[in-house]
């Protein structure tokens, strides 16, 4: 018999892959996993399929392709009035949990510790485990997930190496303020602490409010990777397709450990998205788009017994269903599923301790008539 030793003993099938088979197998309306039911633009497929046929169909450099990247940055300088020199600054990564898994794997040693902040998108801990890495947990709390920034610096150790921020947040939804960043800056001043920011959801952010990305912040900018994703952008999830925006001297080692991992990704994707995104519009209105179904989503669930959560960013809402029941929130989830048809995801699940505040998440990226045929169904619970 082999004996083998797991490098991740506690750790199983995800909760969004078992949520998404019990949706199929009980013919529930899938809310749970994060992904459109609906196509992404007509454009964008015709001009992945006239980059096959004009043969874009081998590797790409090991960067990215030398013309997404300059669009990236053009993007980039646009939106924050920030330059990332595209050819040693900006890398194209096979979607944005591999950019994140390449960063962790660029920087952290054995013992080396990183602070997350949870409910976490969950291939976080996982990776940093698998490295070797520490992770200490700042837990947040309903219903605003708030950040106490002194208590961020009591988790500080010599072995601090890095921050993870996620803003707008998976599954929160909430987002990092302006006081927010200057804290943290006051906090990492005359360390050595780097900062992973995963800004995958940036373009979907609502009510006028901006993005405080950390690139807006020279003294954030110069210690970070930041992943952004194009799956997240052009509503074509199953493209994997993102980027990891890093100094020079970060990117220098961030692709060392790219290339040994996928060395680089799809050619032709990379070549239709560059000719895509020159036009500003196709994603500088996402941000209304999903706004729209966030409040449509939102108005269908008040005649509902959930007490909807604030949502200032990302397509997921969060709800409460304290006044429903008294059930552990993945045996309630479980009963949405079998009994009314819905499947979501229970948020303790984005926790390491598994707290559980009596909170569901919804992903609203779907079709209005998918979203009115879940919310009967809710109205029912």
């Amino acid at each position: 018999m082999l004996n083998i030793q797991s490098k991740l003993p506690g750790v199983s099938t995800t909760i969004f892959s078992v949520m998404s088979k019990l949706a199929t197998e009980y013919n529930a309306i899938n809310l749970s996993q994060g992904f459109p039911d609906y196509p992404c633009d007509p454009k964008l497929v015709e001009l992945v399929n006239k980059a096959m046929k004009d043969g874009f169909n081998q590797y790409a450099p090991m960067p990215g392709s030398p013309l997404l990247q300059q669009n990236i940055a053009e993007k980039v300088e646009k939106l924050y009035n920030v330059k990332y020199n595209p050819s040693t600054e900006i890398t194209v990564t096979a979607g944005g949990t591999q950019a994140i898994f390449t960063a962790l794997a660029t920087i952290i040693n054995s013992g080396d510790e990183v602070i997350i902040f949870e409910p976490a998108y969950d291939s976080y801990a996982p990776t940093i485990r698998l490295l070797g890495g520490l992770v200490k947990t700042y837990e947040l709390a309903p219903p605003n997930y708030s950040i106490d920034w002194d208590m961020v610096k009591k988790l500080f150790t010599a072995n601090t190496r890095m921050i993870i921020l996620n803003s707008p947040q998976n599954p929160t939804g909430s987002i990092l303020s302006e006081n927010d960043m200057n804290a943290l800056i006051k906090l990492i001043n005359g360390t050595d602490i780097l900062i992973l920011s995963d800004e995958v959801y940036e373009h979907l952010i609502y009510d006028e409010q901006k993005h405080q990305s950390v690139m807006l912040y020279q003294e954030l900018r110069e210690r970070s990777f930041i992943v952004a994703s194009f799956g997240k952008l052009l509503h074509a999830t199953g493209w994997k397709l993102g980027y990891c925006l890093a100094p020079e001297k970060l990117t220098k080692e961030f692709r060392k450990v790219h290339q040994f991992n996928v060395f680089s990704v799809n050619s032709a994707m990379q070549q239709a998205i560059a000719e895509y995104i020159k036009e500003p519009a196709n994603y500088t209105e996402i941000g209304t788009f999903f706004q729209e179904k966030r409040d449509y989503f939102r108005g269908l669930l008040a005649e509902s017994r959930f007490k909807l959560l604030p949502c200032n960013g990302s397509y997921f809402q969060c709800a409460s269903y304290s006044d429903i029941s008294d059930e552990k929130d993945t045996d309630f989830s479980m009963r949405l599923i079998k009994e009314f048809g819905v499947a979501t995801i229970p948020v303790s699940a984005f926790y390491q301790k598994a707290t559980d505040h009596k909170i569901i998440r919804f992903c609203f990226a779907k079709e209005k008539s998918t979203l009115a045929l879940a919310a009967e169904k809710l109205k029912n619970v």
